[in-house]
């Protein structure tokens, strides 16, 4: 009996080796086409971080040219302001003048002088005739000119009001210009919002946030350490060192997230996050010299200020960048716009100061 038992325990045995042999390759082929699905997600995730990029840049430009519009008008409502004032000058002169005008052809009249040859016939005296000619001349000379400034005045006052309609017709152009501007930043931020939903669709584990973080941040540092390595010193930016507790925020708002709190993980705030409106201006903190205006990924729209002895500002998420690299600025001058470039859900600036490379906390230089 026992022998009849051992070619089926056989069988068994190889059934089983063939089962594992066959799971072993399903499991290998399951993990080969999970490696396949990961790197093209990763590859879905890159073009979709390209694709952000490019919103945001678009949203950038759109949000510059509006406040440039902004700017042109104001100037122009400046000089209509300052057009009216000098109608209102003019028309003032020309009442005056009308006056000047006015009294003298009454004092002509009055005094019989109107007629030129009667004046000449009824004097008796040859001196007294020289005398009356040389006093017409004068009065006549008087008129001319005061004819002559009123034409003037005149004149001032067609060209100032021609100036006005111009100025006027530049204001509306201006209007509509910036109404069509306003229309291309909706769009852009339209397609923006399409972004963030593929690109957090993408991204679904906590884990995957965290590496997504991970690689934000180790961009930032290489980005900055490469800014540092580059950075050539200048004398007369003294730092930040004798400024605690007395420079400004760079932008009015709340803290939503402060230095050294939970990010994500083990990862830490190195700066804080300041939530407010999009638009309002973002002021350097001190002088200083810009060393990088560009968008980076995970922060958005990023500008960063050196102010010397190895300090140095950053204020990210922004809408519109109004620095570019190498310029100077001073305290309190706007050198961004708040937004919410690089994917972030609210609007506000992240801002961080570093000495030689480490982040420190705003709250100590800024009251």
């Amino acid at each position: 009996m026992l022998c009849c038992f051992l070619p089926i325990s056989s069988l068994a045995t190889e059934q089983q080796k063939q089962d594992t042999r066959q799971d072993l390759s399903k499991v290998k082929q399951q993990i080969a086409s999970q490696k396949d699905q990961l790197q093209q997600n990763n590859q879905q995730v890159e073009s979709i971080q390209k694709q952000l990029r490019k919103d945001d840049l678009a949203i950038a430009s759109a949000a510059r040219k509006i406040k440039d519009t902004k700017t042109k008008q104001t100037q122009t409502r400046a000089k209509i302001a300052d057009l009216r004032q000098q109608q209102q000058q003019l028309q003032k002169q020309k009442q005056q003048q009308e006056g000047l005008l006015a009294e003298q052809i009454r004092s002509a009249y009055s005094s019989g002088h109107h007629d030129y040859l009667k004046l000449l016939l009824n004097q008796q005296k040859p001196e007294q005739v020289q005398r009356t000619l040389t006093y017409y001349s004068y009065l006549n000379d008087a008129r001319m000119q005061s004819i002559g400034n009123f034409q003037d005045i005149l004149q001032q006052l067609a060209d100032v009001e021609q100036e006005q309609q111009i100025q006027a017709d530049k204001l509306q152009s201006l209007a509509q210009e910036q109404k069509q501007q306003q229309q291309q930043m909706l769009a852009n931020q339209g397609e923006r919002e399409k972004t963030l939903k593929s690109l957090n669709s993408k991204i679904l584990t906590s884990k995957q946030r965290l590496n997504k973080l991970e690689g934000e941040e180790k961009s930032l540092i290489q980005t900055l350490a490469r800014i540092q390595a580059q950075l050539q010193k200048q004398k007369e930016l003294t730092g930040l060192s004798k400024l605690k507790r007395k420079l400004k925020w760079p932008v009015r708002g709340r803290i939503a997230h402060s230095f050294g709190t939970k990010k994500q993980g083990y990862l830490r705030w190195k700066g804080v996050m300041m939530n407010a409106p999009v638009g309002r201006d973002i002021k350097a903190i001190h002088d200083g010299t810009v060393l990088f205006s560009d968008w980076l990924k995970g922060y958005g729209l990023v500008i960063v200020v050196d102010h010397g002895d190895g300090y140095m500002s950053l204020y990210g998420h922004n809408q519109a960048l109004l620095k570019n690299v190498g310029d100077r600025v001073e305290i309190g001058e706007p050198i961004a716009l708040v937004g919410q470039s690089g994917g972030v859900s609210q609007s506000g600036v992240y801002f961080e100061i570093r000495h030689k490379g480490k982040p420190v906390n705003p709250k100590l230089w800024c009251r």
